[in-house]
């Protein structure tokens, strides 16, 4: 069996079209004039001979193609490529080269909306779009069966390893995750494409995240989550600033000698000091008119 032969671009000299384009019109100009000579002179209904200018313009005419800016065009010789003209203009080969466009411009693709499962487990919707361009014509052409095709695929295929690899979201954990760390994770997106096409000649100019979400079946229970997550996070930061406010009045007390508190009375107004800053709603100030004792 035969291996798959690696085809790169090589360049390729060319005729200006417009001189060769001027004498074929010339031979197909010429023609009639030679037709109407002949049959003046009696030689025309037997003689074919001036149809052979007018084919031969029409062969080197077939010769003539244009290459649009951003564009290349690759020649292939009876199944043997032979290279590749990127250089815009009228051009001008051996009439029986075939001719194979390809654009090099910049195109867009969205992937569609992929369900997977995240490296948690857990059900998402994910989808991205990948900015890529043919840089190498003949490994587009030939190195691969449709290389638009292969985009489409590749990129899927990247999208989906990408999603298993990354939890949607870190939890507090500090972890690379999908929903907290988008462009690390379109940095990974892109170099996983870019691995996966750098064969067909195509560049990624940028891959990124374009849609995430949890699955609907798990959406509902995981906003639940999300929302105790925030005000367990909102609790702890409240606390911890609870406590430095009172450990600061405690050391300023002390310092200043204000007052001298024993541990118990020491604990009471810890005790209500916390209440007051940690509650979630206003308190209601009580006076004490007694003694702890």
């Amino acid at each position: 069996m035969q291996e798959n032969q690696q085809v790169g671009d090589r360049p390729i000299t060319v005729s200006s079209g417009l001189g060769m384009l001027l004498f074929s019109l010339a031979l197909v100009l010429v023609s009639p004039v030679m037709m109407i000579i002949g049959f003046r002179s009696g030689t025309g209904p037997v003689s074919l001979f001036w149809l052979l200018p007018m084919l031969a313009g029409i062969i080197l005419m077939c010769g003539l193609f244009i290459v649009q800016p951003n564009q290349a065009v690759a020649l292939t010789l009876f199944g043997d490529y032979r290279g590749t003209v990127d250089t815009p203009g009228l051009r001008w080969v051996n009439p029986f080269f075939a001719k194979h466009r390809v654009s090099l411009r910049v195109r867009n693709f969205e992937t569609g909306t992929l369900k997977v499962n995240d490296a948690d487990g857990s059900p998402i919707e994910i989808g991205a779009i990948v900015v890529w361009q043919v840089t190498d014509t003949a490994e587009a052409l030939f190195n691969v069966e449709d290389y638009k095709g292969y985009v489409s695929i590749q990129a899927e295929s990247a999208l989906r390893l990408i999603a298993t690899s990354y939890p949607y979201d870190d939890h507090g954990g500090g972890a690379l995750s999908l929903r907290g760390h988008g462009e690390e994770v379109s940095d990974h997106l892109q170099r996983a494409i870019q691995e996966r096409l750098a064969r067909a000649g195509i560049k990624v100019v940028e891959a990124r995240i374009s849609h995430l979400a949890y699955a609907p079946e798990i959406a509902s229970a995981m906003l639940q989550r999300q929302q105790a997550s925030a005000i367990v996070a909102a609790r702890s930061k409240i606390v911890e600033g609870a406590v430095g406010m009172v450990e600061m009045a405690l050391d300023q007390l002390a310092a200043r000698s204000v007052v001298h508190l024993d541990d118990e009375r020491k604990a009471h107004m810890v005790s209500n000091l916390l209440v007051v800053l940690c509650g979630d709603r206003a308190t209601q100030p009580v006076v004490n008119a007694g003694t702890l004792y």
